[in-house]
């Protein structure tokens, strides 16, 4: 058996996570705004993705987070997505648009989503929906979902946000869910992840596991495959472990 994370994270309520949504939704916006026309077809963090590509993944989420909510409120099935395929097809057709076009996608489908939000009954949070890889989760975690692709898109951009920009109970939350995903996976080393004031996240078995310590900004950035944790310590030695995907 896995073991869950040790740490407690921050709150992750539903008011929460509608909150670090919204503001991430205008934290990234800010960057995108302030981007030049030519900074849309540089090289994102993501291999293979320009910016253009990652704004487009952002709107297109969008959509799906909104399917996901209609689901939820009205019982007819609405996958996020029509297809891997499709969504991978919409994404590069997308990212070939001229940046204006992009710019207003994605605050246009940021807007549609916002309303989407609003337009949820209280009973409808409770509802069972399937996110993108088929996991059965309650409406209440769409916010979360669409919180943590804002936030880490951000920094894909590459234009000088980081995981410190996060809020704190956000950044403690998305290491507990990160933590308990990567310590599902087969291929992933026993870890046990600390920070310097004290904080722990457990990956996996602990029998045989690396400590890694540094600030919490920093220790996501890594397992979330970032950083190569140039600025994290390893008990292991200088060298880090090799991680499998997150996702």
């Amino acid at each position: 058996m896995k073991r869950r994370p040790t740490a407690v994270p921050g709150p992750r309520s539903l008011d929460h996570t509608l909150a670090w949504a919204f503001d991430g939704a205008a934290h990234l916006r800010g960057l995108m705004t302030r981007m030049g026309d030519d900074a849309f077809a540089a090289p994102s963090l993501l291999p293979g993705w320009s910016r253009a590509h990652v704004l487009t993944h952002v709107a297109r989420n969008a959509d799906a987070m909104i399917n996901l909510l209609r689901w939820a409120r009205t019982g007819v099935r609405t996958p996020a997505y029509a297809s891997r395929e499709q969504r991978d097809a919409d994404i590069e057709v997308g990212a070939r648009r001229p940046p204006a076009e992009i710019r207003a996608d994605v605050v246009e489908s940021s807007d549609r989503l916002a309303r989407e939000v609003r337009a949820m009954p209280e009973s409808a949070w409770s509802a069972r929906v399937e996110n993108a890889q088929g996991k059965e989760l309650p409406a209440s975690d769409i916010p979360w979902l669409r919180a943590r692709e804002m936030w880490i898109h951000a920094v894909d951009l590459d234009v000088g946000a980081s995981f410190a920009d996060m809020p704190a109970p956000m950044l403690a939350a998305l290491l507990t869910d990160v933590a308990a995903s990567m310590g599902e996976k087969p291929d992933c080393p026993a870890l046990r992840l600390t920070t310097p004031d004290g904080a722990v996240w457990t990956v996996g078995e602990q029998d045989g596991a690396v400590t890694i310590t540094g600030p919490a900004h920093e220790l996501a950035a890594w397992l979330l495959g970032r950083s190569k944790g140039r600025e994290l310590r390893s008990s292991a030695g200088r060298k880090l472990p090799e991680l499998p995907r997150w996702l």
